[in-house]
């Protein structure tokens, strides 16, 4: 029983080093592509290196960041999260009905945080349950809450949008701390990192999440709950969502149905820059906090360099398919799908 366990320790945490020195190199990559990248806008636009600017891009990049942190336990595992979108529309508008606002009289204050919180939840467990208890491929199965959550929210609104006049609500996007002087959203979403980055890093979970990314065969071999692994994975991200709603709801004073378009094409772009391989196994939250900030970073510079918004989105794209080219390594691939 001893030898069992020992080897679904060492099961569960060999994925997290990196099998090869390529992989130790690439890893890099993110983290000096920002640095030049940087280096390129500021030379090209000193405004760029401003304090005003800078607080402007962690702005920008608060809520990519908390949504980027729970698809990055998914694709961790080797599996896709669509629902992000339906996950974090749904809680922009709970949190605005339930909130002071202009459609009713409700007024639950910061106690609607919980509520919405448990509705990502929620969503989450139903995504991870149905995609391991049907065996409905994960990709199919978000795709469908995706699309049921914007359904829910805008019959909850009627195709309206719920103003929040509740301003502990609203401070805590849009009010900024004393002393550095950042949004709290910024704040609320470091921490958000540090409980992740402590889940992936120092949690038996993170370690099996990384195990089930490597060869989930090998893992349900070495003793490792494969089905109890990814629900809660599931779960997880949803609570991620579920917080990015609330951030999204707080920065605009309002939920409608068309407060989550766009999040999911920069959060994968994010994700994927970051380094963290759609086939599973590799990268982390780390890595994602690193492609967050080339995402926004870039977006940025592009404004400041008087780029049309249609050519970045289509630089976006480039930056996605490069990313993915890079990221991996095709003498391991036989047959590409």
């Amino acid at each position: 029983m001893t030898l069992h366990a020992d080897a679904a320790r060492s099961a569960a945490a060999a994925p997290k080093k990196p099998a090869t020195r390529r992989w130790r190199l690439a890893s890099w990559a993110p983290v000096i592509v920002l640095v030049l990248l940087c280096a390129v806008i500021a030379a090209i636009n000193p405004n760029f290196l401003s304090f005003g600017n800078f607080v402007r891009i962690a702005q920008a990049a608060m809520i990519p960041l908390v949504l980027g942190l729970g698809a990055t336990f998914i694709i961790l595992m080797g599996s896709i999260d669509l629902s992000l979108e339906g996950v974090l529309t749904l809680s922009a508008v709970i949190l605005s009905m339930l909130v002071l606002n202009g459609a009713n009289a409700n007024d639950l204050g910061l106690l609607a945080i919980p509520v919405v919180l448990l509705v990502g939840a929620g969503v989450g467990f139903v995504n991870g349950a149905i995609h391991v208890r049907l065996k409905v491929p994960s990709f199919m199965v978000t795709l469908g809450t995706w699309f049921i959550g914007v359904g829910i929210a805008n019959a909850l609104i009627g195709g309206t949008a719920i103003r929040i006049n509740d301003k502990l609500v609203r401070a805590l996007a849009i009010a900024r701390d004393p002393v550095v002087g950042l949004p709290w959203g910024v704040w609320l979403a470091l921490l958000c990192f540090l409980i992740a980055l402590v889940i992936q890093n120092y949690t038996r979970l993170g370690r099996y999440i990384y195990a089930l990314g490597g060869g989930e065969d090998l893992a349900a071999l070495s003793g490792i709950p494969a089905a109890r692994v990814r629900i809660t994975a599931f779960t997880l991200a949803g609570v991620f969502y579920a917080v990015g709603g609330i951030l999204a709801a707080a920065q605009l004073g309002l939920g409608n149905s068309q407060i989550g378009l766009g999040r999911l094409f920069t959060t994968i772009t994010a994700v994927v820059v970051g380094g963290t391989a759609l086939s599973g196994g590799q990268g982390g939250v780390h890595q994602t906090l690193i492609g967050v900030l080339i995402v926004v970073v870039l977006s940025n510079g592009m404004v400041l360099m008087g780029i049309p918004p249609s050519v970045q989105i289509g630089v976006q794209g480039l930056m996605i398919i490069a990313a993915v080219a890079l990221s991996m390594d095709r003498k391991m691939m036989r047959i590409v799908k």
